[in-house]
C-alpha cells in the first residue's frame, strides 16, 4: 500500500478540480461467491483503492466541495462475530483513524445519510447505469430528502457525470510511486517467465507452467496475477485468450505465455514466446524475428511525437511487409493494409493503457483524433503472428504458430523506458534461458 499521503494528495487534486456545488461519490466493487459458502478472493474497485487504499468491500467515497468534511467513508463496521469468519476489519475508527476520511459510518447507513450529504450539491460525479442496485441506493437516498431541500430552497444533484472525466485522466499518469510499483512487478513477472522458459519439456503440461507462474508471483511478494494467465503450446497460442491451460507440451512446439504480477493493485502484462525443446526451428525464427522487429519498432515509437495509434500503425506496416516476404500474404502492401488483410495472421491491436488495471483507464482520443504520448503514460507494446494449424492458405512451415511478444513501456521526455527490460527476449536470450537448469 501506498502511503496516506499519497491517497490525500489525490484526493486533493479531485476536490480542487471539482466546482462549487459538486461531488464525487464511488461504490466499492461488490463480494461475490465462487459457489455454495466459498468466496472469490475479493479485489477492491480500482477507484475506490487509487483515492484511498480501502481494500474491503460494502464501501462507498464521498467526496464533497466546499464542505467541513469532505472526505467521507462509509465501510463494514467492526464485528468480531463476523470477522471470525472472514478477517479483520480496519471499521468506522480505523477508516478515520488509519485513512485519512474524516468522518465515517457504517455502509448500511449509506440511504439513510446520503441524501443529507446531497443537499447543496447540484452535480454529482457518479457512474450511473452500471450497477442497479447501488443505483437504486443512491436515486433512494436523495428522493428521501427531496421535499426537505425544496422547502428549504436548496438544491439536490439533478445531473449525473461519470467520475471517469476527473478521475481516470488522473490515473492515466502515473507518478514515481507508480512506476516503482509497475517497475517492481515487471521484474518479478520477469523471473516467472524465465522460470517457465527453463522449466518447460516434452510432455509436461500448460497447467504445470501456469502453476509455476503464479507461484513465483506469491514468492516474490505479489499478490498473485493481475489477470488469468495464459499458457498454450503449440496450435493453442493461436487461440488469443486462451485460459483453459490443459494440454501437454511437446517437442518441436512453441509455448506463448501471457501473464503478468500483480503488486499493491498494480499489474503488469508481459507476453514471451518460447520452445520447449530449447532451441527454435527455421520457420519459427523467421517469424519470431519478425515479430520481434516489429516491437522494437514500436517500442522506439512510443515517443513524444506520436500518438498511441502510431503505435498500431508501426506494427501494421512491420508485420505486412513482413509476412509478403515470408508468403503469408500475397500483393501490395498499401492494399493489403488499406483492405486490412493482415488481421488474417494479426487481429488485435498493438498497445493498451496499463496501471491498476490489466487494460487500465483514460481516453485513447484527443480532440477528435489518437491522443498524443505524453511523459507519464505506461503502455503495452505487444504484436503477433497467428498461423492456425489448420490454415490450409499459409506456407505448410508455418502452420500452428503462435507468436506474441509484449512489454511494458513508460513515456518520458526522452526515449521510452521499457519497464519489463529485465525478461529475456531476443532469440538468443531466449534459447539461452531455456537451456538452463530445468525444474524437477
Amino acid at each position: 500500500m501506498l502511503s496516506a499521503d499519497v491517497y490525500a494528495a489525490r484526493r486533493q487534486a479531485v476536490l480542487d478540480t471539482l466546482e462549487e456545488g459538486q461531488a464525487m461519490l464511488l461504490l466499492g466493487a461488490h463480494h461475490f461467491l465462487r459457489n455454495g459458502d466459498a468466496e472469490y478472493r475479493y479485489r477492491q474497485s480500482s477507484d475506490v483503492l487509487y483515492l484511498s487504499g480501502w481494500e474491503d468491500p460494502e464501501c462507498a467515497l464521498l467526496l464533497r466541495k466546499g464542505a467541513e468534511k469532505p472526505f467521507t467513508l462509509f465501510v463494514q463496521p467492526k464485528d468480531p462475530e463476523r470477522e471470525v469468519w472472514t478477517g479483520r476489519r480496519a471499521g468506522v475508527q480505523g477508516a478515520t483513524g488509519d485513512f485519512g476520511a474524516d468522518q465515517a459510518f457504517p455502509f448500511a447507513q449509506l440511504k439513510m445519510q446520503l441524501g443529507e450529504m446531497l443537499i447543496g450539491t447540484r452535480e454529482l460525479f457518479y457512474a450511473a447505469g452500471l450497477d442497479a442496485g447501488y443505483d437504486t441506493k443512491v436515486l433512494g437516498a436523495v428522493a428521501r430528502v427531496r421535499r426537505k431541500a425544496r422547502d428549504a430552497g436548496q438544491v439536490l444533484p439533478d445531473a449525473f457525470i461519470s467520475p471517469g472525466r476527473i478521475l481516470h485522466e488522473m490515473r492515466l499518469f502515473k507518478s514515481e510511486e507508480e512506476v516503482a510499483l509497475l517497475r517492481r512487478a515487471g521484474d518479478i513477472t520477469a523471473q516467472a517467465h524465465e522460470a517457465a522458459m527453463r522449466a518447460a519439456k516434452d510432455g509436461a503440461f500448460e497447467y504445470e507452467l501456469e502453476a509455476l507462474v503464479d507461484y513465483t508471483f506469491r514468492r516474490h511478494g505479489g499478490s498473485g496475477p493481475g489477470y488469468t494467465t495464459i499458457v498454450g503450446a503449440g496450435d493453442n497460442a493461436n487461440i488469443l485468450h486462451y485460459i483453459v491451460n490443459n494440454t501437454a507440451m511437446k517437442d518441436g512446439d512453441l509455448v506463448l505465455i501471457d501473464a503478468g504480477c500483480e503488486l499493491n493493485n498494480y499489474t503488469a502484462d508481459v507476453t514471451r514466446t518460447f520452445p520447449v525443446s530449447g532451441r527454435f526451428t527455421a520457420p519459427q525464427k523467421e517469424l519470431y524475428a519478425l515479430v520481434l522487429d516489429a516491437q522494437l519498432k514500436c517500442i522506439a515509437a512510443c515517443s513524444l511525437g506520436h500518438t498511441f495509434a502510431d503505435v498500431h500503425d508501426m506494427a501494421i506496416r512491420v508485420l505486412t511487409e513482413g509476412m509478403v516476404e515470408l508468403e503469408l500474404l500475397k500483393g501490395e502492401v498499401d492494399e493489403l493494409i488499406e483492405t486490412k488483410a493482415y488481421k488474417k495472421y494479426y487481429m488485435h491491436g498493438t498497445s493498451h493503457w496499463l496501471g491498476m488495471d490489466v487494460h487500465d483507464v483514460g481516453s485513447y482520443v484527443a480532440l477528435g483524433d489518437s491522443r498524443p504520448l505524453e511523459p507519464g503514460m505506461v503502455l503495452t507494446v505487444e504484436p503477433g503472428l497467428y498461423v492456425p494449424a489448420a490454415d490450409m492458405d499459409a506456407p505448410e512451415r508455418f502452420r500452428g504458430i503462435g507468436i506474441r511478444i509484449e512489454d511494458d513501456v513508460l513515456v518520458t521526455s526522452g526515449a521510452p523506458d521499457v519497464l519489463t527490460a529485465a525478461c529475456a527476449k531476443t532469440i538468443e536470450e531466449v534459447e539461452a534461458v531455456c537451456q538452463g537448469s530445468s525444474l524437477a
